[in-house]
């Protein structure tokens, strides 16, 4: 068997990680602008029904790589979002949960590396059997460019099996 497990089907690390356009998340493209406003970024965006109640879940992070998030933080954005959130459900019956990408975040989406420019991460590299750790230069829509010790690493979202931020 090569490439999958043993019933046919791949796993995610067999097929590497996704790219999805934020804007293609419900309501995302509506919310985005008004959080960039604030001098934050809309990392994730999501919007379930929880019987009568819809269920709002968000992830913000500051524009600065260097700066964190705070509840302070957290509750200004809460206080905006819900709102504008409100109106586009057409409904109040809204509970919303918002958080910050914590230290242990998993990139879920290759379109985050745009949004994490600056931070320090660590790839599972498949072709190089290992993890790749650098700075985010840059990413576009194929690969993320990470700087490492003044060179530049591109590493291709196909051979990725798994991304995380670095801490020191």
């Amino acid at each position: 068997m090569f490439g999958g497990r043993a019933d046919g089907r791949l796993r995610a690390e067999d097929v590497g990680l996704e790219y999805v356009d934020l804007n293609s998340a419900p309501y995302y493209a509506d919310c985005a602008p008004l959080v960039e406003g604030m001098g934050y970024s809309l990392v994730e965006l999501r919007v379930c029904p929880q019987g009568a109640t819809k269920k709002i879940s968000a992830v913000i992070a500051p524009k600065d790589p260097a700066a964190g998030i705070g509840v302070d933080d957290c509750a200004k954005v809460h206080h905006a979002l819900l709102p504008r959130l409100e109106a586009l459900l057409g409904t109040e019956d809204t509970f919303m949960e918002l958080t910050s990408p914590g230290m242990e975040r998993v990139i879920k989406n290759a379109a985050e590396f745009a949004l994490f420019a600056g931070r320090a991460v660590r790839v599972w590299d498949k072709d190089a059997g290992g993890w790749v750790c650098g700075t985010i230069a840059s990413s576009d829509r194929n690969a993320v460019v990470l700087e490492q010790d003044g060179t530049q690493v591109s590493v291709p979202y196909e051979r990725m099996a798994k991304a995380k931020f670095i801490h020191l």
